[in-house]
């Protein structure tokens, strides 16, 4: 078949649960000899392009600013949806199926005006369904308000949904969705390989993702202090790039963690994985997520995680209290320092309980059955 996948990002150029699940499917769709083609924006230098085997990458625009001081800014991904508007209308009849993410709209709703006029069937990922009481906290009452309807006017599109949580899975039938949505079993494509106990320092908590407002780093680098004040050999280190790393750098030295706390900005993938398999404890502070794919990462390699308990928040579908993890109530730094020290105090035993969990659930953790799902979907 003839598959175009559509996201304004591309991993591991930019970091993060989407893009990897995207880079993911297109390599495991070209592995079984279907044609790739990957439309998103140039997060490249000109004279360095990305390279996945298989797969024909297209970087139709530039990013520019893709997030303003309180998220996303809006100029980009609505020349992103245009940029995808004028390839589909040139190019649209070469596909049998277009696959595009759900956020940031501008390109589903492109694809959805070309869908009927140039044959290709439309699938849509929806990472996060957000709902009307968020869209006004996150962007204002007026502005939030136009997210929500555009969001309603996406759900309507006619296409074929994937969900990556049952939470989700219900928002979007609740915002107008005349489908049954399928919830992904599995967006996870590495091995199950748990660190040699000699590997993992005890002391160290990591950080992986996006410095955005609602990844809420500035709380887990205070949380990390109240739980350094009882521990003080805990170390942290902060993985990826956005706009808050510098509010994060400037919080990191007045709190006085220079010497506990490296902010190491985007790094090479196998470097992070390697502090993922060396780190006693993955911990975020995040408000939302779609899914979670860092969580399960973390325990294929043994790591259990600490998430943040909140209605927006779907990797706490993932953690279970003293099994993988830990659940911290809220994100008030002596919640979340709590809940750091539990899974410190977890050791070795919560290791072996994580690698546990791993095997147990990789039926419904592994990329390939959803792989499959996505190709029956597209023959269907």
């Amino acid at each position: 078949m003839r598959v175009c996948l559509i996201y304004d990002h591309l991993f591991p150029r930019t970091v993060g649960g989407a893009e990897r699940w995207m880079r993911d499917l297109a390599l495991g769709l070209a592995r079984q000899g279907h044609q790739v083609t990957y439309l998103t924006m140039r997060h490249w230098p000109p004279r360095n392009p990305p390279a996945l085997p298989g797969v024909r990458v297209l970087g139709l625009v530039t990013p520019g600013r893709v997030y303003g001081k309180e998220g996303r800014a809006l100029l980009p991904p609505l020349r992103f949806g245009l940029a995808v508007a004028r390839h589909l209308a040139r190019h649209g009849r070469d596909y049998d199926v277009v696959h595009t993410a759900s956020f940031p709209y501008f390109p589903l709703l492109a694809a959805g005006l070309l869908r009927r006029r140039l044959g290709y069937r439309l699938v849509v990922d929806w990472h996060e369904v957000w709902t009307r009481q968020y869209w006004c906290r996150y962007a204002g009452a007026i502005v939030g308000s136009l997210g929500w309807l555009v969001q309603r006017a996406c759900a309507r599109v006619p296409h074929r949904a994937f969900c990556m949580s049952r939470m989700h899975a219900r928002r979007l039938l609740e915002e107008g969705y005349r489908g049954t949505p399928l919830v992904l079993p599995g967006l996870y494509a590495g091995p199950i390989d748990p660190s040699a106990l000699a590997q993992v320092d005890p002391n160290l908590v990591v950080y992986i993702g996006r410095h955005v407002p609602h990844k809420r780093i500035d709380l887990l680098v205070q949380a990390f202090a109240r739980a350094r004040a009882q521990r003080p050999e805990l170390r942290l280190e902060i993985y990826g790039n956005g706009p808050e790393r510098p509010r994060i750098e400037a919080l990191v030295r007045e709190l006085g963690l220079d010497s506990s706390v490296r902010v190491l900005g985007a790094r090479p993938e196998q470097e992070v994985a390697s502090a993922l398999s060396r780190a006693a404890c993955l911990a975020t502070a995040s408000e939302r997520e779609g899914y979670g794919l860092v969580v399960v990462e973390a325990a294929a390699r043994g790591t259990p995680s600490v998430v943040v308990a909140g209605p927006e928040n779907a990797a706490v579908e993932l953690v279970a209290e003293g099994v993988n993890g830990a659940v911290a109530e809220s994100a008030r730094p002596d919640d979340l320092a709590a809940a750091i020290l539990r899974v410190i105090d977890g050791g070795h035993a919560l290791r072996h309980s994580t690698a546990r969990w791993m095997v147990d659930n990789l039926g419904r953790l592994a990329l390939d059955r959803s792989l499959d799902l996505v190709i029956e979907t597209y023959r269907a």
